[in-house]
């Protein structure tokens, strides 16, 4: 199936703040055909890594991840800001330009030598992937892959997650805006 991704995400300049372009992935999901084309590509990519569990961020990595993991007939884990989850967690706090953020994951979230693939939505600088990952590696777990919609190539969000595989259905190499 070709799915033109690109054209069913709205680029939005300056937000949150001058001189940043905002990738709003809302179109692509409120098309019928961009959800199920979201899905079955990130899914078609996931099968083959064989993962056991999907681990979803919020809050769009869970827009996306419960869906994934259904297609994969696998089961979903969320990582939620610290203080949401209601019972006992792990948490990773990790930098962001502007400062530091953390997430957590329920401790019974990933099993020792449990195979899984994270998913959120965007990768742009790679804190929110690397903290997933690194909350699965202290749980006992392997990450097999790093999937993602949309892939800001020119941040380093690739080079923060070297050594994992990683996957996007579509890359952005500049932040211009075409007219």
């Amino acid at each position: 199936m070709s799915f033109d991704f690109d054209a069913h995400i709205r680029k939005i300049p300056d937000h949150p703040r001058e001189g940043i372009v905002f990738y709003d992935l809302m179109p692509l999901f409120q098309s019928p055909e961009g959800l199920t084309a979201s899905v079955d590509t990130m899914a078609a990519w996931g099968r083959e890594r064989q993962p056991d569990i999907v681990l979803g961020a919020e809050a769009r990595g869970f827009i996306l991840g419960g869906a994934l993991a259904q297609a994969l007939g696998i089961g979903f884990a969320a990582a939620r800001k610290p203080g949401k989850l209601p019972w006992r967690t792990v948490q990773h706090e990790y930098r962001l330009e502007y400062g530091t953020d953390a997430l957590a994951v329920h401790r019974d979230a990933v099993s020792r030598g449990q195979k899984v693939l994270i998913h959120d939505d965007l990768l742009a600088t790679g804190g929110t992937a690397e903290a997933k990952c690194r909350l699965v590696e202290e749980l006992g777990g392997t990450v097999v892959g790093c999937i993602f919609i949309a892939e800001l190539a020119f941040l380093p969000g690739r080079e923060r997650l070297r050594g994992y595989d990683i996957g996007s259905l579509v890359n952005y190499d500049t932040e211009a805006v075409p007219a």
